[in-house]
């Protein structure tokens, strides 16, 4: 304020700081939607990227104290139980983020708490099963196995029941945006539980080998799933009231079960270069572009923080009817996909030989491989999460058609281009059936919810 000589108090502009004040209190006294989701959305990024590197630290050590050999065993064993696990809930831990708004937003609190309790008990009775399966699958292979694997494989199939209750109180906790509940138990807290535990048994001079690493790594898995169902369950009571529960299998599954074949042909989109890769190329090279392309791995995470955050809302708004609310949200989901994920890749270019090396030498051959793969996951990043859109509005059957074409596309081009061009070829490969799945979530999505969803056009209603 200014004092004039005749005693008027005349109030100053407000200074630069004083604004910046204002909008830091306003921004952090916004509670609505898209705030919240930005908060949820924040929070599983930094949970994955701490996982990340808590992971890459974890690696290191286990490696030193079991040995290269019993290190690659374990790893392994451990790849199979992480690429079946994540199906074995066939879809439920998807179908909860589309359920659990849907019966909250409808108030039927008996088939909310049917599906908050039968969800995890069918995930579990599902999971048990493929557990069986695998079990009688290693029995029966025994004599093509080989005998240092047959163990921990064993081990492997006595983790997939809880994988299943994970799985799905993982959607639970999404849900609800409980985001730290939902990811810190499996990618923190036992990843930690896991090197701790091998860590003690190396300063007793207990073995260390795969067996060790299977049996800690079982027991990790089912005490923080434990762990993480007792603390589900006392939030859900603060949450849902008391009652009678009902139960829609049928539809639960009829729902779950799109999404399962979903993810199915998404993990194989995944997988397919590296798979291809072995069979075409040495395992140097294999080395070199699985480097490259873990380096990139930010950038998805990313895609998943944004996607996991607000997948449970495209359904809320879409059950209220709010199709100007639903239009307009997913447009500010895709912005906050596409700058972080373009500003990530930036940095990740500039700083990519350098972190190349830190694998070692030869590794920086694979930088050519970073770019190739980068432009990929910006068109993915471009349509924001449409998959997790269509599958919510209920048009799963077109989400399982873009991912299967863009699987026969990167298993092709894959085929053709290894064998020519090597790890740039992969690249090339799986990048193109990115942009192809983009293109095609893109044109589904504007043509039949009358969404645009490509980051530089406004959304329609």
């Amino acid at each position: 304020m200014t004092l004039v000589g005749s005693g008027t108090v005349i109030s100053a502009p407000p200074s630069a700081a004083a604004g910046l004040v204002a909008r830091v209190k306003k921004l952090l006294g916004d509670r609505g939607d898209s705030r919240l989701a930005q908060l949820v959305a924040g929070k599983v990024f930094l949970i994955r990227v701490a996982s990340a590197g808590l992971a890459f630290g974890s690696q290191i050590l286990l490696a030193r104290w079991m040995g290269r050999f019993d290190f690659g065993v374990y790893v392994y064993v451990w790849t199979w139980v992480l690429m079946i696990g994540a199906i074995t809930d066939m879809g439920l831990s998807s179908a909860a983020r589309r359920f659990i708004p849907e019966y909250t937003e409808l108030k039927n609190f008996d088939l909310l708490r049917g599906y908050l309790v039968g969800a995890r008990r069918l995930a579990f009775a599902i999971a048990t099963g493929i557990a069986a399966i695998g079990a009688i699958a290693v029995t029966l292979l025994r004599p093509w196995l080989d005998s240092f694997t047959v163990i921990p494989l064993y081990l492997a199939c006595a983790t997939m029941p809880i994988f299943g209750i994970l799985q799905v109180q993982g959607g639970i906790a999404i849900s609800y945006n409980w985001s730290t509940l939902a990811l810190m138990p499996f990618y923190i807290w036992r990843q930690l539980a896991l090197t701790a535990a091998m860590g003690l048994a190396y300063a007793l001079g207990a073995p260390t080998d795969a067996v060790t690493a299977m049996i800690i790594a079982v027991a990790t898995t089912w005490a923080v799933t434990v762990g993480q169902l007792a603390a589900l369950n006392r939030k859900l009571k603060t949450q849902v009231p008391a009652g009678p529960k009902q139960y829609a299998v049928k539809t639960w599954l009829g729902t779950s079960m799109p999404m399962f074949v979903v993810e199915g042909f998404y993990l194989l989109l995944t997988y397919v270069d590296i798979l291809a890769l072995e069979r075409f190329r040495p395992p140097d090279e294999v080395a070199v572009y699985y480097a490259a392309a873990r380096i990139l791995a930010i950038i998805a995470f990313v895609y998943f923080a944004i996607a996991g955050a607000t997948t449970h809302k495209f359904t809320q708004y879409h059950i209220a009817g709010d199709h100007e609310r639903l239009a307009r949200f997913f447009a500010e989901t895709t912005r906050w996909t596409f700058w972080p994920s373009l500003l990530a890749c930036a940095l990740i270019l500039i700083f990519g030989k350098p972190l190349l090396a830190l694998f070692g030498p030869g590794f920086t051959s694979g930088y050519a491989v970073m770019f190739i793969l980068a432009f990929g996951l910006l068109a993915r990043a471009a349509v924001g999460p449409a998959e997790r859109l269509l599958n919510m509005l209920g048009d799963r059957k077109h989400c399982a058609i873009i991912y299967a074409v863009a699987f026969a596309i990167n298993l092709g081009g894959c085929v053709l281009l290894i064998p020519r061009f090597g790890i740039e070829g992969a690249a090339i490969a799986t990048s193109g059936a990115v942009v192809v799945e983009s293109i095609m979530f893109f044109m589904v999505t504007r043509r039949r919810l009358k969404h645009h969803v490509f980051i530089l056009r406004h959304a329609e209603h």
